[in-house]
């Protein structure tokens, strides 16, 4: 892939990636595996993710088959600028928890040549677009959605359907409260109530 290449060190320039999709479809570990990458061709790399995200650990970056890396939980998009002095590849996770702020982090970081690696859901439980990530793709130089598999019929997944019963926007948690579902399946389930 394009992004993927080393910028010519005399002229460097930064872009935003976005990595997006439903619960369960692997967006932290592609998250993961670019920054591995970034990292073997020995650029500096510093990831984020929201102070919020807890559920696998407090400071690393955890996918669903468990593959990690250290990360700086950040309590507001704008700490990332902060933190991010002199790197070549900022990673965030869980974009979808930031403030609105993360656009303008985002474009600054790239702005001032920094490739920015965004992964996030791009709609919430209500099949909405969620925080700012609508903002993130809009301004994003790649897009990247991916699918995770439909529990119920084993289609392509882009929706995370909330299994316990509970009105808020932000809700922690995996398998327990959330299992992702295509498009038929999840409008049948809001049809039922579920």
């Amino acid at each position: 892939m394009f992004y993927e290449r080393i910028n010519n060190p005399a002229r460097r320039t930064g872009w935003i990636e976005v990595v997006c999709g439903s619960m369960f479809s692997g967006k932290t570990e592609e998250l993961i595996r670019r920054l591995n990458r970034a990292r073997i061709a020995k650029l500096k790399v510093e990831i984020f993710k929201p102070v919020i995200d807890t559920r696998y650990d407090e400071e690393e970056v955890v996918s669903h088959d468990d593959k990690a890396i250290k990360s700086t939980p950040v309590e507001s998009s704008s700490q990332i600028l902060l933190y991010a002095n002199d790197v070549d590849v900022v990673g965030i996770d869980e974009a979808q928890f930031f403030d609105l702020e993360l656009v303008n982090v985002c474009n600054k970081l790239a702005d001032n040549g920094v490739r920015v690696i965004c992964a996030g859901l791009d709609m919430d439980y209500t099949g909405k677009p969620f925080g700012p990530m609508p903002a993130l793709i809009a301004t994003a130089e790649f897009v990247d959605k991916v699918h995770a598999i439909c529990v119920k019929c084993g289609n392509l997944a882009q929706y995370s359907h909330r299994t316990v019963v509970n009105d808020k926007l932000v809700v922690l948690g995996e398998t327990d409260s959330y299992e992702p579902l295509c498009r038929v399946c999840y409008n049948e389930m809001k049809k039922k109530g579920k």
